[in-house]
């Protein structure tokens, strides 16, 4: 049986991954960093990351789901210690899962990991400044180790969802998420089912010569 592990996976995007993924008949391991997931982990502490690892065993695919937004506020009215918080998560977070999970599944040439982006990584959203560049350095990150691991049996791709119907978005601004909502030509917000539908298939048997690539799901917002 194919198994799975999955970051954020108590709520939002990563709880329906979840869920989806288990549709298919994958054994679903959910991390978060609250109550809620199978396994209670803080992914921007790489010693427990680790240790986790060690205790969790072989997993197949990796969704790495967990993310915050950080601030609401302009650039220039941010400060180094939002930007570390977030950069923590988004990135050395999504990088420690795959450090420690990736290299199973390069030994048994077979593995999906799937890295949750954002359209904000391509765009650019006003006064998300930290947030999207998180998320661009996620695509980036992608990118780099899809090639590095093209060879390998192992494929890495990212999904650029835009504003989805989650947990996350309900500390968005109001203006700030009007804005981005109005930028969508299917003038509606994401489902997360459609997001997990997704994810289900870049984790699966199904995708075979796609890697490195960022797939968007934006009702159309999309623009490259």
């Amino acid at each position: 049986m194919t198994r799975a592990l999955v970051t954020g996976g108590a709520r939002g995007l990563g709880a329906a991954a979840a869920a989806r993924l288990a549709d298919d008949g994958v054994e679903v391991i959910r991390i978060d960093v609250s109550d809620g997931g199978d396994i209670v982990l803080d992914i921007t502490d790489e010693e427990a990351v680790a240790a986790a690892a060690s205790e969790i065993g072989p997993v197949d695919v990796l969704v790495n789901s967990a993310g915050i937004v950080g601030p609401n506020a302009p650039l220039l009215e941010t400060d180094p210690a939002q930007w570390r918080h977030v950069f923590d998560v988004n990135v050395l977070g999504t990088v420690a899962m795959m450090r420690a999970f990736v290299p199973g599944m390069v030994e048994r040439g077979w593995g999906r990991v799937v890295n949750l982006a954002s359209m904000a990584g391509k765009d650019g959203n006003p006064n998300l400044s930290i947030y999207s560049a998180s998320k661009a350095a996620v695509i980036a990150l992608t990118k780099s180790a899809g090639k590095e691991l093209a060879t390998t049996g192992v494929l890495v791709n990212a999904i650029a969802p835009a504003v989805i119907a989650t947990p996350m978005n309900q500390d968005t601004a109001p203006d700030v998420l009007a804005h981005i909502t109005s930028l969508i030509p299917m003038k509606r917000v994401g489902k997360a089912e459609e997001v997990a539908e997704l994810i289900a298939w870049l984790a699966s048997h199904r995708v075979s010569f796609s890697t490195g690539a960022v797939y968007d799901i934006s009702g159309g917002r999309a623009t490259y």
